[in-house]
């Protein structure tokens, strides 16, 4: 029996819908509308532009009902932490803040004054990002916050809007640093400590809770039935790592995009010192798993160097940096990409000179320099969290699954694998997609187990299998890299 599905998959740089069609055991995806997203700058803050999103969203539903296929169900997924707040009647109140917004410097501050360090992480298990929700609502207008009759996260917002039910589905609730793995509700404790109003804290759902059905209105605007809407895995990790192909034990998973996720699925949270001190994050997954992963930079340092270049009218696409890096001096300059300089937009590659400046370095001089710096560097960060990961969880890692629009990066991935020294399985590529039509298949009975949709994936996706080379010198610049973050 043939199904259809739809993804709304939000990225930080892009949004797509995508049409998934499963029959005969495999996932067909086709992508039906694609748009631009990105930070609006408004002074020195920075907001998303919600209202251009859902009429993006209405654009690609309109294209979906021209396919003229039945579909059963739609989900949202989306990046984690931002938040749109709403006024008592439902609607929307404006700004709505990127998590680059520098205002997140105060709510730390704010934060730690009134809950400190070690209570936020005993209470959610999530590692300190100063972008995280709890800090950029430490950093809220009280007034404002008084005057909201509610919050949605970004994901779940998306879904509202389709069925005009609003909740907190588990996996993306769990990346506020507000919500405890514990007791798998809000952490009512820090709630208080940090004087949020509860009034604005929706019903926790879990992955794959079925909302209700396309709002009569919409479905007349855009010309599909009222199908059904689902909370799959809202968070766009959580849909990523549940379309792994991983089988067995003794595997680890990395989330390659703007930003990498690398971790394991763990039965329990890990709430330990040692997992505090290392900076490590219990995030949730499907049915309930422990996402036990570190969220450190990606393909960030790249994406903002060629946006810097464009605006001075030099365009390439990622293809032709990657081949000019490919033909770059090894291991040239290297920076650590987790540096607290390289979170905030623009002025990368000035960024990344002044780094190797301050270090000793030479300073990339070509745009195949500084991607060359930025890849190698990543890699070598991959090592360290590897390692760490294996320290937290006393597991040898055998091989790690590369997954997402990063994993199409073959330079990277070489990379990656000559750091790690370990195989990497690379696909799917549009693994959150994946991952967000699987849950809605999971929801309605069209799969019988995530084990089963997960040999659905492996069938249906092209992996590769990446054999580490070149042990000798990338261990010697793995020691090199480690006295760059001291």
């Amino acid at each position: 029996m043939t199904k259809h599905y739809l993804a709304v998959d939000l990225g930080a740089e892009s949004g797509r819908l995508i049409l998934g069609t499963l029959a005969a055991g495999k996932l067909s995806l086709e992508e039906i509308h694609r748009f631009p997203n990105g930070p609006v700058r408004k002074g020195r803050t920075l907001h998303w532009n919600i209202p251009k999103l859902f009429a993006e969203v209405k654009v690609g539903l309109k294209k979906a009902a021209r396919l003229k296929v039945p579909i059963a169900s739609i989900s949202t997924d989306s990046w984690g932490v931002d938040y749109i707040l709403y006024n008592p009647h439902g609607r929307m109140m404006s700004p709505v803040f990127h998590y680059r917004d520098p205002r997140t410097a105060r709510g730390v501050e704010i934060a730690n004054q009134k809950a400190g360090w070690s209570t936020i992480f005993a209470e959610t298990g999530i590692q300190f990002m100063a972008l995280n929700t709890i800090y950029q609502l430490a950093a809220e207008d009280p007034a404002r916050l008084k005057r909201a009759g509610g919050l949605l996260l970004i994901g779940d917002a998306v879904n509202h809007y389709l069925c005009g039910k609003g909740v907190a589905e588990e996996s993306l609730a769990s990346t506020t640093q507000l919500y405890n793995p514990v007791t798998k509700d809000w952490s009512w404790k820090l709630l208080g400590a940090l004087n949020l109003p509860k009034k604005l804290f929706p019903k926790i759902v879990p992955s794959g809770t079925k909302l209700g059905r396309l709002t009569p209105r919409l479905a007349k605007e855009v010309g599909l039935p009222e199908v059904e809407v689902i909370a799959s895995c809202s968070h766009d990790t959580g849909a990523a790592v549940a379309a792994v192909p991983g089988q067995g034990k003794n595997w680890a998973y990395l989330s390659s995009g703007t930003w990498s996720l690398m971790g394991v699925e763990a039965r329990k949270p890990v709430l330990t010192a040692i997992c505090r001190e290392l900076n490590f994050t219990n995030e949730i997954g499907y049915a309930g798993s422990v996402r036990l992963l570190k969220n450190i930079s990606g393909l960030w340092l790249v994406q903002e160097c060629r946006r810097e270049w464009a605006k001075a009218g030099q365009e390439y696409d990622y293809a032709t940096l990657t081949q000019l890096a490919s033909e770059a001096t090894p291991f040239r300059s290297l920076v650590n990409p987790a540096d607290p300089r390289f979170v905030a937009p623009d002025d990368m590659p000035q960024k990344i000179a002044a780094f190797c400046r301050e270090t000793g370095q030479p300073e990339p001089a070509t745009p195949g320099e500084f991607v060359r710096c930025a890849l190698e560097s990543l890699a070598l960060l991959y090592r360290r969290t590897l390692l760490m990961l294996e320290e937290l969880t006393g597991m040898k890692i055998d091989r790690l699954h590369i997954v997402g629009g990063g994993s199409k990066n073959t330079l990277l991935n070489q990379f990656a694998a000559n750091s790690v020294q370990r195989p990497i399985v690379t696909g799917p590529v549009e693994a959150t997609a994946a991952g967000n039509i699987i849950v809605q298949a999971l929801a309605l009975d069209d799969l019988p187990s995530l084990t089963a949709a997960r040999r659905v994936i492996a069938n249906s996706s092209e992996t590769t299998t990446v054999q580490p080379q070149d042990a000798a010198p990338w261990r010697r610049q793995y020691e090199r890299f480690e006295q760059l973050g001291k």
